[in-house]
Parts: structure tokens; sequence; C-alpha cells
């Protein structure tokens, strides 16, 4: 089930390689299902057909696109029946973060599948790490300062987190983590006119380490974060 993740990456290149052959001759068409059909009925900016070859090229493209699609929607119909029937520790794991109002179902599996499910962590900073985002100093004579994050980790759950956090002041505005007494919360809200680019990453990416540590704490104790809204419990 883990392969969702690698097969809508590869669907993502399809498409994008599609869409670039369409821009690059100045046509609008969205990939879906009647692509193929609506394929003849194409014309460059000129108002002339397009080339056999390009129109073959695009057929294979989206010819390979749609085997990946087709793939993707049956893995995650066979996800969907694990969680809905497995009684396994992991599928409990899952649901419960589904039940979050920003966590979900591809989160959440991702989380319990890659991170969460089959390791044992004894503290925090052990989660930091293993997500690649805990910060890397510098010292060299009367230098130290920090030169990031370490990026050593799990990539796919590093950038997942870095995405939940940008979108989880929104959703959860009085969790402990949106809080205005977070020193991350106003980097990563962008709300003030002062702060940089640099800030604001470096807000993102703390308030992204906070979050992934909450969730740890959640599927320990069943404790969300203070103030986290949670999705009611499907019927």
């Amino acid at each position: 089930m883990r392969g969702c993740a690698s097969h809508n990456a590869e669907r993502t290149r399809y498409a994008n390689r599609l869409k670039g052959l369409r821009v690059g001759q100045g046509i609008r068409l969205h990939v879906a299902g009647d692509f193929l059909s609506a394929l003849p009925k194409l014309r460059m900016w000129d108002g002339a057909a397009l080339p056999a070859g390009l129109v073959a090229r695009r057929q294979r493209e989206f010819t390979a696109w749609q085997f990946v699609h087709r793939q993707l929607l049956a893995l995650e119909a066979a996800r969907r029946t694990v969680l809905r029937d497995s009684q396994e520790p992991c599928s409990a794991q899952v649901r419960q973060l589904r039940r979050r109002s920003d966590i979900g179902e591809n989160a959440a599996w991702l989380y319990v599948m890659a991170f969460f499910g089959w390791r044992e962590f004894h503290n925090r900073r052990a989660i930091g790490a293993l997500a690649g985002l805990t910060p890397t100093p510098f010292q060299s004579g009367a230098a130290d300062h920090e030169q990031g994050i370490s990026k050593a980790g799990n990539s796919l759950i590093r950038a997942m987190t870095i995405e939940i956090a940008k979108g989880w002041l929104r959703p959860q505005p009085d969790s402990t983590l949106s809080g205005t007494k977070n020193a991350s919360a106003p980097a990563a809200r962008g709300c003030t006119r002062t702060c940089g680019e640099r800030s604001r990453t470096i807000g993102i990416v703390a308030l992204a380490r906070k979050l992934l540590i909450a969730l740890w704490h959640d599927l320990e104790s069943g404790e969300p974060p203070s103030g986290a809204t949670r999705k009611p419990a499907a019927a």
C-alpha cells in the first residue's frame, strides 16, 4: 500500500509532460478520461491541425498516465477496504489520525506505515532526527551557527509534514501549536511585513517538527494538541 505515493508521483510526471506538450503549442486541454477523444479536434495556435508525430506522442503519454491512474485507483480502493475491515494496530492508528480535521487518508496512512507504525520512539529528538527536521549546528573557532535542518531522515515524511504545517494555522486556529505564544506561528503565518522568506521558512519547519511530535503523542496517549478539533466519527 505504500506504493500509492510513488504511483501518485509517477502519475503527476506524466500529467506534467502532457501539460508541457500542450502549453508548447498554445493548446488548452485538461488531462482527463476524454483526452483521446478530444485530441483529434485540437488545433495549434495558428489554427493548423496537430502534427502526426505530436499526436502519437500525446497518445503514448496519456496511455501511460491512464495505466498508472487506474493502478492508483485500485490501490486506494484496496487501502480503504483494509482501513474499514482490518483490526490490526496499524489500521487503528490510521483511523485515529484520520479523525483529525486536517489529516487526510493519504497523510495518515503514510505517517503510520512509513514512520510511526513499526518503530518505538522514546523521545521527541528521535522523531525529529528520523524525519530530518533537526537543526545542524556548525562550530569552528569563533563561528557558531546553525546550517539549517539535516534532511537526513525520511524525505516523504519531512515533505508532507512541512506541507501540512503550512496549512495548519487556518483549520486549527485554537490549537496550542497555532497560539500566539508559539514562536514559530508568526513566521509561519507570514502576517508581519518585516518577516523575510528565511524567517518564514524557519517558522514553518519549527512548526512541522512540533506537529510531528504532537501526532506521536496523539498516537501514544490519545491526546491531540490542546485545542485541536477532530472530525466526527464516521457512521
